[in-house]
């Protein structure tokens, strides 16, 4: 898919205002996505079931990412400060700054696939480079973040790498909670795995000359990734809730069916 794209008499054609309205149990059901995971993982892990735990915090970081990435468009149906608020707990609990990594989410929209696109580094490279990238990567997007936020985003990003870097402290060094311990490992792994699962699962071997991202139309994969790889889908239509995409991914396939040739797995 090539930027022109977005320009299509038959893209343009395509409804999806409609689709940003969401249902107050929409919203509810969205803000409330991550707790089960994150519990459950937390309640197999006092029991050293880690193993087991790893999987739960497998999907709540999964689930993580689907929320703060609808927040980062400002999709969640809620006020623009209660959705502020929202990226400010999900950066403690998954251990990145989610205001900066908004302004890379954002720059990466607007410089899709070029040079400046530091949130698409790993894309161009190998599966297993991606992996190997990505904890480089974990600083690549913050420091980009912090390079273009604004006064305003730079007080919300100072806020967070302060809370969680007193919350870890206490956590690990003061109290010794061993649940905690287990949960920083795990999401630093997570963080380290982002470049691989998050930006080149569904824009690797894509370019700003033809197709700029991958799409998925299998539903029960679908379901298993709780519809994050409706690509396409999200970069032509930023403003629609994940949880609205397949319905705009059926429309985008009547009106143009080969923008879903190029598919995630």
């Amino acid at each position: 898919m090539s930027l022109e794209i977005m320009r299509d008499p038959r893209v343009r054609s395509v409804e999806w205002r409609d689709l940003m309205e969401l249902s107050q149990w929409d919203i509810v059901k969205e803000l409330l996505l991550v707790l089960p995971w994150v519990s459950t993982a937390l309640v197999l892990a006092h029991f050293k079931l880690y193993i087991f735990a790893l999987g739960f915090s497998f999907v709540f970081f999964l689930c993580g990412l689907r929320v703060v990435h609808n927040a980062y468009h400002y999709a969640l149906g809620i006020p623009r400060l209660a959705t502020e608020c929202v990226m400010f707990v999900l950066s403690l609990m998954m251990l990145s700054s989610m205001h900066a990594l908004q302004q890379t989410h954002l720059h990466h929209h607007s410089h899709c696939m070029d040079d400046e696109d530091a949130e698409a580094a790993s894309a161009r490279m190998k599966g297993w480079q991606a992996i190997a990238f990505g904890p480089y990567f974990y600083y690549l997007i913050h420091r980009k973040g912090i390079e273009l936020a604004n006064a305003k985003q730079k007080r919300w990003i100072v806020a967070e790498f302060l809370c969680i870097a007193a919350w870890v402290y206490v956590a690990l060094a003061v109290l010794d909670i061993r649940i905690l311990q287990y949960h920083v490992c795990a999401m630093l792994v997570g963080q380290c795995l982002t470049a691989f699962f998050a930006v080149w699962t569904v824009h690797h071997d894509c370019d700003r000359s033809h197709f700029i991202a991958r799409t998925l139309r299998n539903p029960i994969k679908s379901l298993i990734a709780f519809d994050m790889f409706f690509h396409v889908e999200h970069h032509l239509f930023p403003a629609v809730p994940t949880c609205k995409l397949s319905t705009l991914a059926k429309r985008l396939d009547q009106a143009a069916p080969e923008l879903s040739s190029k598919q995630v797995f």
